[in-house]
């Protein structure tokens, strides 16, 4: 999400409010008080209009009197006064909130965690059994040292360099390197620890189920103050300008990859296949995407990584007894 879109959706939670306890009100005051000019808050209306409950219809919509507003620039809002009943969660939604909570507990940020364990209780107390039965879903998450995940959210909370020892499996290497704790997070899977890396000098992402080793230091954690978290909002693999550029064919049961991973562009090809141009930090990563599409994926350029990819399937294939 952008920060133009960010910026508009924490501005329309706070309107609805505002617009109830108001009534009518003149739309340059609206704007004035939001610190936005009048098309802003304008957009906002148009979008407000076809927003409701889930499986809501036309009538059940919040209603913004946009002739009114064209009229006299009075803005007058109607039909939304369930915003202000309590919140009633089904007990899918319930569980699925309480699932989250419970994965967000062991990444939080210092400081934070009383408030996720308060707002877990009050879940957890409202609903009831379903709550036992969130307590058997399994993760998806890779299997990470309950030891050096405690370790990293101790760093975190104390603010204090880690040495760590890392497995980097694009080299097949064992890497040592001084970190400054940011944030621990979760995302596709895996959990991550953010922080500012010595040995590189930048900001860095260390996937936890690949950390070997963790030592807290007794030196203080002290990102430089150009350090900041990484913006997640376009997903976690961000290309850069120096990744290889791979073309890729994929038959009909791998057009998935054009989905889940970012490209550059994508080509419709004879009897259904895709053609997509897509960039890419680790070589080794490509080449097990394309070994995973069992036949189904296969690299058109550049030649010589699709001949190695081809030697790297020819020698897996040669581990299997023939017969």
């Amino acid at each position: 999400m952008s920060d133009r879109a960010r910026d508009q959706v924490r501005r329309m939670l706070a309107l609805v409010p505002y617009l109830q306890d108001h009534g009518g009100v003149p739309v340059e005051q609206v704007a004035r008080d939001f610190g936005v000019d009048r098309q802003t808050i304008v957009n906002d209306l148009n979008v407000l209009w076809f927003c409701g409950l889930p499986e809501a219809v036309t009538g059940d919509m919040i209603d913004v009197d946009m002739e009114a507003l064209d009229a006299d620039g009075v803005v007058r809002l109607d039909n939304a006064s369930y915003l202000r009943r309590p919140l009633r969660l089904t007990a899918r939604e319930a569980l699925a909130l309480i699932v989250a909570l419970r994965t967000l507990r062991d990444t939080v940020a210092p400081g934070a965690g009383d408030a996720v364990d308060r707002a877990l209780a009050k879940l957890e107390s409202a609903a009831g059994d379903g709550a036992a039965v969130s307590g058997q879903v399994e993760l998806l998450d890779s299997p990470v040292d309950p030891s050096v995940r405690a370790a990293a959210q101790e760093a975190l909370t104390s603010a204090r360099r880690v040495h760590l020892l890392y497995l980097v499996p694009s080299r097949d290497e064992t890497t040592e390197r001084d970190v400054d704790p940011m944030r621990l997070f979760t995302a596709e899977g895996n959990t991550y620890l953010e922080g500012w890396c010595h040995r590189a000098e930048d900001v860095r992402l260390f996937r936890l189920d690949r950390v070997v080793s963790v030592e807290v230091l007794d030196q203080p954690a002290s990102p430089p103050e150009e350090a900041s978290p990484r913006d997640l909002s376009a997903g976690l693999f961000q290309p850069g300008g120096d990744d290889l550029q791979a073309v890729l064919d994929l038959a009909p049961p791998a057009r998935w990859i054009a989905e889940y991973h970012p490209v550059d562009a994508s080509e419709e090809a004879a009897d259904g296949h895709l053609l997509v141009r897509m960039r890419v930090g680790d070589e080794a990563w490509l080449r097990r995407l394309v070994l995973r599409g069992s036949g189904n994926v296969s690299v058109v350029e550049p030649a010589d990584l699709a001949a190695r990819v081809r030697a790297v399937a020819r020698s897996a294939l040669a581990g299997y007894p023939s017969g």
